[in-house]
């Protein structure tokens, strides 16, 4: 039995005991999906939304890419985005990091790393709004997660200055916007960062009440 094939048969074998525990789960789960969260994490294989977070499936709308960035240019993060706040009416939006991030770790370094270098420039642009907090730490492992509690900082103040954001705190003051890292090695979340519409931001990135009613 080859690894894809034993894929399958663990998910009969999951779908069954879950119909065991409720008959009409899978009835349930197709009526309509209605989370509270939309969660913007890591694609590392050890940091999954629903596990770590000891949620069901339907509880949390999730996308995933290298090192949880909200990226101005990523239609595929801001559909989403748009989707979960306009759609779905989530109240929380989490950027949620890990410590120990292999793509954090790259973009600190001189690397080279063919397509994925477009990516983490953006991530590289965050090491050098902080550089001075940065070098001064002189533990590396230290250093790389400082690094990787700025990069959520900064994500969560790029949602902030999507006009999917401003104009949904414009009309509903929701969703609220947390910022948190995973400690691999212990298995907690900590949050480094949380921000609603009363938050400022600098003036330059807010959109015009009159646009956003638009």
């Amino acid at each position: 039995m080859n690894s894809c094939e034993k894929l399958l048969l663990e998910n009969k074998a999951w779908a069954s005991e879950m119909l065991d525990e409720d008959p009409d789960f899978f009835k349930n789960q197709a009526a309509e999906q209605a989370p509270d969260f939309f969660w913007i994490g890591c694609s590392d294989s050890r940091v999954p939304a629903n596990e770590i977070t000891n949620t069901e499936p339907g509880q949390i709308f999730v996308h995933r890419n290298v090192a949880n960035m909200v990226v101005n240019t990523d239609l595929n993060l801001l559909s989403v985005l748009q989707y979960a706040v306009e759609v779905l009416k989530v109240k929380h939006v989490i950027v949620c990091g890990h410590y120990g991030c292999g793509g954090v770790k790259a973009a600190i370094n001189n690397g080279s790393y063919g397509l994925l270098n477009k990516w983490l420039r953006n991530i590289k642009d965050v090491y050098r709004f902080h550089r001075n907090e940065i070098d001064m730490i002189n533990n590396p492992e230290e250093r790389l997660n400082k690094m990787i509690e700025l990069n959520v900082q900064e994500q969560i103040h790029n949602l902030a200055k999507t006009s999917i954001i401003q104009r949904s705190w414009h009309k509903t003051q929701a969703p609220m916007l947390h910022g948190w890292v995973y400690g691999i090695n212990d298995g907690i979340l900590s949050e480094v960062i949380r921000m609603d519409y009363m938050h400022e931001i600098d003036p330059i990135y807010r959109f015009n009440k009159v646009d956003l009613d638009a």
